[in-house]
């Protein structure tokens, strides 16, 4: 999927500009990567608070293997219903907003101040 498609994809939601990365492509809104592509698929961000939700609708956890060591990422495979009712595409996206919000918030707590 090129950016153009994810830029169609998520057009109900917002408008979303895109990143290559993890040798696929960072979606975002403003500053937040809310979902990502990797392998033709399409991945929302997801955090403990919106881990029910996603195990809920069945969908499974982007992993990757690497030196022998599977690595979990905090992004689950958007559901299939999402690309065929945009509604349920919005409903998604915010959750995976909200994800990236909280995970943000926690980063800024955890970098170290500056000295004035």
């Amino acid at each position: 999927m090129d950016a153009e498609a994810l830029r169609e994809v998520f057009a109900p939601f917002a408008p979303v500009h895109i990143r290559s990365m993890f040798g696929g492509h960072g979606v975002y809104v403003g500053d937040l990567c809310f979902a990502v592509q990797v392998k033709g698929e399409l991945f929302l961000k997801g955090d403990d608070e919106t881990l029910v939700a996603f195990e809920s609708a069945g969908c499974a956890r982007w992993t990757y293997d690497s030196t022998g060591k599977t690595t979990r990422m905090p992004y689950w495979r958007m559901p299939a219903s999402a690309f065929d009712d945009s509604d349920e595409l919005v409903r998604w996206c915010h959750l995976a907003c909200a994800a990236a919000q909280r995970r943000a918030r926690q980063k800024l707590k955890k970098s170290p101040r500056r000295p004035r």
